[in-house]
């Protein structure tokens, strides 16, 4: 059988694309775009991003800033410096989307802002991504993911759950949120252009990201969040093993596939409760072996996880048999491993097509590509 030839074209080839973000949120976007076929061009302002430092740090790049940042071009920009504000309006007028994360009203002083970009260019597409939007009491305050997560209710609901002082989770989901929200604001804009021909300004709240996109925000004050939507973990052989189901659908489901029963059918509910998860417990426990309970879950209808750590995810087979981690050039030569985004297509490429990008390593080359012209 002759194998079809992968495809070349990526869904977004010729798009334009300026990342004067920092950190997470909008540098996700970005990222995304750029995976999607985007030339995106990421504009270094001095000081170096925060995420360069997070975790452990391979040729001046960490993982993270790694992850959200391959695919891209990258220029150098002093919005201090009068030249350099010209030079990305000249950019502006060339590009098509511009992705920012300043805090309301940065841009505007340095005469950068919705007002001056709309000018040089009236199909700009401009996301603004801020932690609490561009209007409203909080607009000015400074928001990163832990900051969201507090105010959005996940700390004090994680609290609330496990019994636990509140602390903050080992994810900056609301950037994860407010990138992904901010990419289809993106994408819908510009089709929104197509018909109009006219740009947009997207105003993008982390904390609204958040709240829409929570399963639990619709729960009123006097609830405690169900079980069922949590995963829950129960000893097994070979280490713990989580499974998703609500404690009574998981007991009915052992009692009618493998006759798991009370062993006190008369005692009262809350005594009942608290005996039946020992029940569950010790039948987990006592499989001879871990693909013997995970072959009984899958009989059963279950849905079962295995408790993987940061080490070991990349290699797990889920994750290694797709492709989901691909190796990239660096500027500098040397291969760079990430996580592609999760884009597959019938007959479309996605995926990034170069590594991180060192500071100011393109400058010249956009410069001439997008102005037709060099500083």
């Amino acid at each position: 059988m002759t194998q079809r030839p992968r495809p070349q074209t990526r869904p977004l080839d010729g798009l334009r694309v300026l990342d004067l973000s920092r950190a997470v949120s909008g540098p996700l976007a970005g990222r995304i775009l750029a995976d999607l076929g985007a030339d995106v061009v990421r504009a270094e302002l001095p000081g170096a991003d925060v995420t360069q430092a997070f975790g452990k740090v391979t040729r001046g790049r960490s993982g993270l800033y790694s992850h959200v940042n391959a695919g891209k071009r990258s220029v150098l920009l002093d919005l201090h410096r009068p030249g350099d504000v010209a030079r990305l309006l000249d950019l502006a007028a060339a590009c098509d989307v511009l992705v920012e994360n300043f805090r309301p009203g940065v841009l505007d002083r340095f005469g950068a802002g919705w007002p001056a970009l709309s000018a040089v260019n009236p199909r700009l597409v401009m996301l603004s991504i801020s932690g609490f939007g561009r209007e409203g009491d909080d607009a000015g305050r400074a928001a990163y993911a832990p900051v969201i997560h507090a105010e959005a209710g996940l700390i004090g609901r994680q609290a609330d759950i496990t019994g636990e002082p509140p602390a903050d989770i080992a994810f900056a989901l609301a950037d994860a949120l407010a990138g992904l929200h901010g990419t289809i604001a993106v994408l819908a804009a510009l089709r929104l252009r197509d018909r109009t021909g006219t740009g947009q300004h997207i105003d993008l709240s982390m904390l609204e990201a958040m709240l829409a996109t929570d399963d639990y925000t619709h729960y009123s004050i006097d609830e405690h969040p169900v079980r069922s939507a949590r995963g829950e973990v129960w000893p097994a052989p070979g280490g713990p093993i989580l499974i998703s189901a609500d404690r009574r659908y998981l007991w009915r489901q052992l009692k009618t596939c493998f006759g798991v029963a009370d062993p006190d059918p008369d005692a009262p509910l809350e005594d009942k409760l608290r005996v039946r998860a020992g029940v569950m417990a010790d039948w987990f426990a006592a499989h001879p072996d871990r693909d013997a309970l995970k072959r009984d879950l899958e009989s059963a209808g279950l849905a079962w996880a295995d408790i993987r750590h940061a080490g070991d995810v990349l290699a797990a087979p889920s994750v290694a048999g797709r492709d989901t981690v691909v190796e990239v050039t660096d500027g500098d030569g040397e291969k760079r491993s990430v996580a592609r985004m999760p884009y597959r297509f019938s007959d479309a490429a996605s995926g990034p097509d170069r590594g991180v990008p060192e500071p100011g390593e393109h400058t010249d080359a956009v410069l001439l590509d997008w102005t037709r012209r060099t500083d």
